[in-house]
Parts: C-alpha cells; sequence; structure tokens
C-alpha cells in the first residue's frame, strides 16, 4: 500500500503506525513518549499529531497510535498542526519548566509564553510513563504511578527505596525529559533513594552494572550470572569458536 507524507510516497503495510512509516522514509515526526525499545506507542505527549485527508475529510490524528488502513494523504507540520503543537508545547512547557529539553524544543517551535498556564515549580516530569512502562517489562515493577489529578506522579510505592529496584537505570535512560535522577562513581550507583555497589568486568575492568541487575539477567536466561563486559563476552566467544572450529570469526 501506497500513502503520501508531506507529498512523499510511502510503501507501508496496512496496520502499520502513521508514525512508524514516515521515520522508515526519513520524515521528522517529534515525539517525547515513543522510543524504539517499546513496542507500542503510548500516545500520552500528544507532539506527534499530525493532519490526514481520507477521501477528502481531514482529521487530526496521534501518529504513534493510528494504524494505516487506507491510502491518504498526511501532512506533519501544516498551518493547524503547527498551531496545536505549540499549545501542547506551551502545556508541556509549564507541567515541566526544569527541563532543558523541552525549553529547547519550545524555541525550535517559536513557542509563545502563556502567562494563564500556571507552572510547576522544579518538574521536569511530563507524566509520559515510559520509564514505568520500561520498569514493567523488565517484570520489576520497582516505579508506577502513584495518586490522581494534579497530584498523579511517578513514585516508588510510598516513596520509600524500592525493595525490588535492581539499579539497572533503565527509567533514566528512557526518559525524555531528564526527569529521573541518577548519580555515579566508579564504584556506586544511586537511584530512587537507594545505593547499589557497581561490579566490574573480570577481564577489563568496565563497569557492567549493579550485582542485582547481572543476577536478574543471569535468572531470566537461566544461566550463572556472567560478569563480563559485552566487548570481552565477545572476544571469549571468538576464542571458543578459533578452539572448536580452528578458525577465527
Amino acid at each position: 500500500m501506497i500513502i503520501k507524507i508531506d507529498g512523499k510516497e510511502c510503501i507501508c503495510e496496512k496496520g502499520e503506525t502513521l508514525l512508524t512509516i514516515a521515520r522508515r522514509n526519513g520524515i521528522f515526526i517529534p515525539t517525547l513518549c515513543h522510543h524504539d525499545s517499546q513496542e507500542e506507542g503510548m500516545g500520552a505527549c500528544r507532539l506527534c499529531i499530525v493532519e490526514i485527508n481520507e477521501r477528502g475529510r481531514k482529521s487530526v490524528v496521534v501518529s504513534c497510535l493510528y494504524p494505516v488502513n487506507s491510502e491518504i494523504e498526511v501532512e506533519t507540520n501544516s498551518e493547524k498542526i503547527g498551531r496545536e503543537r505549540r499549545m501542547i508545547l506551551a502545556l508541556l512547557a509549564s507541567r515541566a519548566p526544569e527541563s532543558a529539553y523541552i525549553q529547547k524544543m519550545c524555541r525550535f517551535y517559536k513557542v509563545p509564553q502563556i502567562e494563564r498556564f500556571i507552572k510547576v515549580d522544579g518538574e521536569k516530569c511530563v507524566m509520559c510513563g515510559l520509564c514505568a512502562k520500561a520498569c514493567a517489562s523488565l517484570s520489576v515493577g520497582a516505579i508506577s504511578t502513584v495518586n490522581r489529578g494534579i497530584t498523579k506522579m511517578i513514585s516508588t510505592p510510598y516513596g520509600d527505596p524500592s525493595s525490588v529496584c535492581i539499579g539497572c537505570g533503565s527509567c533514566a535512560k528512557i526518559c525524555p525529559t531528564g526527569a529521573i535522577e541518577l548519580t555515579e562513581d566508579d564504584q556506586t550507583r544511586t537511584i530512587w533513594g537507594k545505593t547499589f555497589d557497581l561490579v566490574h568486568c573480570e577481564r577489563c575492568g568496565a563497569v557492567i552494572g549493579t550485582r542485582q541487575q547481572i543476577e536478574e539477567a543471569a535468572r531470566r536466561s537461566d544461566n550463572e550470572p556472567d560478569y563480563l563486559c559485552d566487548d570481552c563476552r565477545k572476544e571469549r566467544m571468538a576464542k571458543v569458536m578459533a578452539d572448536t572450529y580452528g578458525f577465527d570469526i
């Protein structure tokens, strides 16, 4: 099936989302709550809105959730989309005024300051939910959304250090706005009020993660914990192949 995005013909499969098709064809659509590591879109930030024209009928849709089922024309930055996207960014900027990334996006899209939007002092989180989803995908569930309405937030149970957190830092890495604080030196990592000892590669000494993180990975793969970094693990495998089959890989 062929659709048009900003005048460019794009081949796609029925059921693919507009955001996936656009990215595959090098067409940029801004988003905060979408990450390649998560298969399904979140539709939380609403920044990836686009305008579609289907048989002469125009409508605005969220591209990370919209499945393409017919031949349509898409505009990613029409006048209407630009206006609505600036309003969305203005709202996000008031929700998370301390996020440098959101401020950068506001400057890029020339978002005006709207005085009636009350800023949440000291906040960086836009409640996109990516961090909680990433944590849940590890079957750990150390963090989640708590409370409701204007007090809704991402937190550990009762705000205390989580007993099941493994200190992997996936939540901080996937956060689009830098809202999750992670500090680390050569020996320890601290996140969500909990400090973990870091483990170093047995061969080269590089940091490979927390002990709990390595043990959880071993449990999931039903193997013994492996205290080698990726590079040293590849070297070990290459040596095994060479010794076994008499050639390098």
